[in-house]
């Protein structure tokens, strides 16, 4: 049995009359993450690239996580016009290419905070492989390989992507829509993306902060540090905005494997199409979600440091890993060692 379930609004529901408000709202809510994200994630790429003195692997990480979110917000105004249009007017390639980046925006969001979250247990678990583990050519290769893997694991949204014309009341109608030939095709491209995409990251995510917080106990280090708060609020920010989309899918994969005389499967069917414009949206306001925490996060440099204050917050993330890496292994000569790692 095929499967027809969108990744953001409207894509695989038609137009009528009571649906069209939900239409009007959902390109409003787009816009606006639009008008936040693209300004937003250009100002934390010009802070790192043009006013950043200092460049941590943590601001590194934080950089291409910008490019990221801010590729994805400029492609929010095909969205937009989607919606506005009730049709797809881009044609199949287009289609396919810009769900594609969708999802590799996706992979690499996850991806990228689970680096920040390793970074940190390295930093504070086993402080003497810091340097080794943080080495410039050494990350350069890691986030290429990163990049790679994603390209990779976003395939399967052009495999099961295309254009889809649908009459309705009379009219015609463009989709671009998701095609599932089988059921087998909506177990596998949903149980990678939750699986992949979700449940493994943050597996990782909460055991490095576990082993963080273990190691933590064996010191006299108790304070919270700001440059830790911002990647606690990162990592907790992206869960809330995209939990909704892979309890969606899960949906969709258990709506999958029930048999077809059985009632449930239609139950699930309906709640996971009807549900999925709602949990897309959501994922695209995370994109928008990470200026505005920087923002909270570097508001006592604005009075000191005005359009710079972002970059300082960046720099403070060095000299915070420092410290933090001295409380834990009690060894000073790391904290020279975290600063110099910085400029390499």
């Amino acid at each position: 049995m095929g499967s027809d379930n969108g990744s953001v609004p409207m894509d695989n529901t038609m137009p009528t009359n009571h649906n069209n408000i939900a239409f009007t709202f959902g390109a409003l809510i787009l816009s606006i993450v639009f008008l936040l994200g693209v300004p937003g994630n250009l100002f934390i790429i010009w802070s790192v690239l043009a006013r950043a003195r200092k460049r941590s692997v943590t601001t590194l990480l934080i950089l291409n996580l910008a490019c990221a979110d801010g590729f994805l917000m400029c492609l929010t105004i095909f969205f937009i016009i989607y919606l506005a249009k009730h049709n797809w007017i881009f044609g199949g390639a287009m289609c396919k290419v810009l769900f594609y980046l969708c999802n590799t925006n996706m992979y690499a969001s996850i991806m990228i905070i689970t680096l920040m979250s390793l970074h940190r247990v390295v930093a504070v678990v086993w402080p003497a492989h810091l340097p080794a583990c943080t080495r410039k050519r050494r990350v350069s290769c890691l986030l290429v390989g990163m990049w790679i893997v994603v390209f990779l694991l976003a395939l399967p949204a052009v495999i099961f992507r295309a254009e889809k014309e649908k009459n309705v009341n009379g009219k015609r109608h463009i989709l671009c829509a998701v095609h599932h030939n089988r059921s087998e095709h909506v177990v596998f491209q949903y149980t990678l993306e939750t699986t992949v995409g979700f449940l493994v990251p943050y597996a990782i995510i909460v055991g490095s902060y576990v082993c963080i917080l273990r190691r933590l106990r064996q010191t006299r280090f108790r304070k919270m540090i700001r440059s830790e708060n911002l990647i606690h609020a990162i990592i907790i920010t992206f869960c809330i905005f995209w939990l909704p989309y892979h309890v969606n899918n899960v949906l969709l994969v258990v709506g999958a494997l029930t048999p077809d005389a059985s009632p449930l499967k239609q139950r699930l069917e309906s709640i996971g199409q009807s549900s999925r414009a709602a949990t897309s949206a959501l994922a695209f306001i995370s994109s928008c979600a990470n200026p505005v925490l920087y923002t909270f996060a570097g508001r006592s440099y604005i009075k000191a440091d005005g359009l710079a204050f972002m970059a300082r917050l960046f720099e403070s993330t060095v000299l915070n890993n420092g410290v933090r890496t001295l409380e834990s292994s009690n060894a000073p000569n790391l904290l020279g060692l975290e600063r110099r790692q910085s400029t390499t």
